[in-house]
């Protein structure tokens, strides 16, 4: 696994320094998606600025070029806006810790992949309806190829080949050895380059992936604003939650200490006949002349010196 993984790293190391002499001896060529100047360039004021003005510039930097992006993993418009809605509520609630990330804009872009490719969205029914593809045949062509790759294949070639991440970068940020890495890229250049043999120059993939993501018409996102209270309400919501499960525990822990026995009581154990016992039974009726004795004894006296003399006959 080693032999073979070392290689691959090699090769897409080599991809690398090609790309970039590619990309210095054209600086006129578009910029992928979501790669324009550095996060730290024009956040760079920030320090001055309240919390929501440094979270409304963050959004205003990132938020389109990720929604274009994470229409290139989905292939589905109102999810990769969704994805970054949710994404950016997640910053804020964590804006402490994304404030005083190195890259608030990769904090923000890790947040809204993980969203835009989690499993559970296949049991939604509104993302189980098909969109209309792209209109130009080429733009449809190559999205069905990039949807029919496997999730991390997908996201590990957007993030080298559509944004321009480095090798260690993306297998960082795909949680993965740099040698996985580089054969996941290998392996999703060589996929794209069997279905679409136009595309296997990495230059012209990286263009059409620009083009793919820049020519489709998407949904803005929505205004910062409307996205820190939606974040502040969701986070509302969840504290209600919370706090009516926690008073439920302690109301059914508190019943139930009330209710429940105080102490042991050994369970009675079930009556076994012994063998060669004699049956048990009752004194039998009285005769005749018992009766009578026993009315005549209830007549007599029944305490008494009298009782102690003696009846002449």
């Amino acid at each position: 696994m080693t032999q073979t993984a070392a290689p691959a790293a090699a090769a897409a190391d080599a991809d690398t320094a090609a790309d970039a002499e590619a990309d210095a001896a054209a600086p006129g060529d578009a910029a992928a998606p979501g790669d324009a100047a550095a996060p730290g360039d024009d956040l760079a004021p920030a320090a001055t600025l309240t919390a929501a003005q440094a979270f409304d510039a963050l959004y205003t930097f990132a938020a389109p070029a990720l929604v274009r992006q994470a229409y290139l993993l989905t292939g589905r418009r109102e999810l990769a806006r969704e994805s970054v809605e949710r994404a950016f509520q997640l910053v804020w609630q964590r804006w402490p810790e994304v404030a005083v990330d190195r890259d608030p804009a990769g904090w923000a872009r890790a947040a809204a992949y993980e969203y835009a490719m989690s499993p559970w969205h296949r049991v939604r029914v509104r993302h189980r309806l098909p969109e209309p593809p792209p209109v130009a045949l080429d733009d449809r062509r190559l999205l069905s190829a990039l949807l029919s790759l496997p999730p991390v294949y997908r996201r590990t070639l957007l993030l080298y080949d559509g944004i321009g991440l480095g090798l260690p970068e993306t297998a960082a940020e795909t949680e993965a050895s740099t040698p996985a890495a580089a054969n996941r890229l290998l392996y999703a250049r060589a996929a794209i380059a069997a279905r679409l043999p136009e595309l296997a120059e990495n230059q012209e993939l990286r263009r059409r992936l620009t083009e793919l993501g820049n020519t489709d018409r998407l949904r803005a996102a929505p205004k910062p604003v409307v996205v820190r209270m939606g974040s502040e309400r969701r986070a509302r919501r969840w504290t209600r939650t919370a706090i009516a499960f926690t008073v439920l525990i302690i109301g059914s822990t508190a019943f139930t200490l009330h209710t429940a026995a105080d102490h042991y009581e050994a369970p009675q154990v079930p009556a076994t006949m012994v063998p060669g016992a004699p049956p048990r039974s009752g004194p039998a009726p009285l005769s005749v002349e018992e009766v009578e004795l026993r009315g005549k004894l209830r007549t007599m006296f029944g305490d008494g010196p009298q009782r102690l003399l003696p009846q002449l006959r």
